[in-house]
């Protein structure tokens, strides 16, 4: 396995915050502090544009080319860095509104678990009234902001608390890609959503490649096929056997 998937898939692995500690990225709010934030990102990380199902999107991301592909772990400063994937979920999430922009054209959308933000970013590209992302790691909401402006958009808002189990806002569309890695998740979203569409009548699109823990839940009974996306060859190779993801419409009622 490529070492930097490794890295990710790993969520419990304590090597990776010996340098740093992640809390003080979540409390400190010094400009500079930001900048040399950004300053890493933009140093280890390639702009990609290509090689995943939304060639139209260009994101920071972590490449063979990239000095922490195969830089030992124990040097890498931050909590594990999803945010510099592309996962499969949020790819297909992104082809769905690009291809559908009626989906978010006008609304109120907010990204759960936004990662490098691609969606969100395709929310905003393809007219979305109001866009909000959210995400617990903070060096993921800094990335996000970073790929808005490579694709001409002003950065978005951005959310660093677990809207998990919140009292819901009045969001007109929830986003989320590759969220269900872990049982204990999936059932803490299941609630929370049921909680956001009562109240609000929110509507709920999950991107998932077919990972086990979302295909094993009973979640999977309450949702309803929208699109399913081929993956291209370079994203197979790196998520081992999963070939293509799906978007779903989750309706619990």
């Amino acid at each position: 396995m490529k070492r930097i998937l490794f890295m990710a898939l790993h969520i419990k692995n304590p090597i990776l915050r010996k340098v740093f500690s992640f809390r003080q990225y979540i409390t400190l709010h010094n400009c500079k502090l930001k900048q040399d934030v950004r300053r890493f990102i933009e140093e280890n990380t390639e702009i990609v544009k290509g090689n995943s199902l939304t060639p139209e999107i260009s994101l920071r991301l972590f490449t063979t080319k990239c000095r922490f592909w195969t830089e030992k772990p124990e040097l890498w400063p931050f909590p594990e860095p999803f945010w510099a994937i592309y996962w499969p979920g949020g790819q297909a999430l992104s082809r769905y509104l690009l291809n559908n922009p009626e989906v978010s054209g006008g609304r109120r959308v907010l990204d759960l678990g936004c990662g490098c933000g691609a969606s969100a970013i395709a929310a905003k590209l393809t007219g979305a009234m109001h866009v909000v992302a959210n995400d617990i790691d903070p060096i993921a909401t800094s990335a996000t902001q970073i790929n808005c402006e490579l694709n001409g958009l002003d950065p978005l808002p951005c959310v660093t608390e677990n809207m998990i189990g919140s009292e819901p806002e009045k969001w007109d569309l929830i986003l989320l890609g590759d969220m269900f890695y872990d049982e204990s998740l999936a059932d803490s979203l299941h609630n929370w959503l049921q909680t956001c569409i009562k109240i609000h009548g929110t509507q709920i699109l999950i991107g998932d490649p077919g990972r086990a823990q979302f295909e094993n839940h009973n979640i999977k009974t309450l949702l309803h096929k929208q699109a399913e996306f081929e993956l291209p060859n370079s994203v197979k190779e790196e998520n081992y056997g999963l070939t293509s993801s799906t978007v779903w419409h989750y309706l619990p009622f």
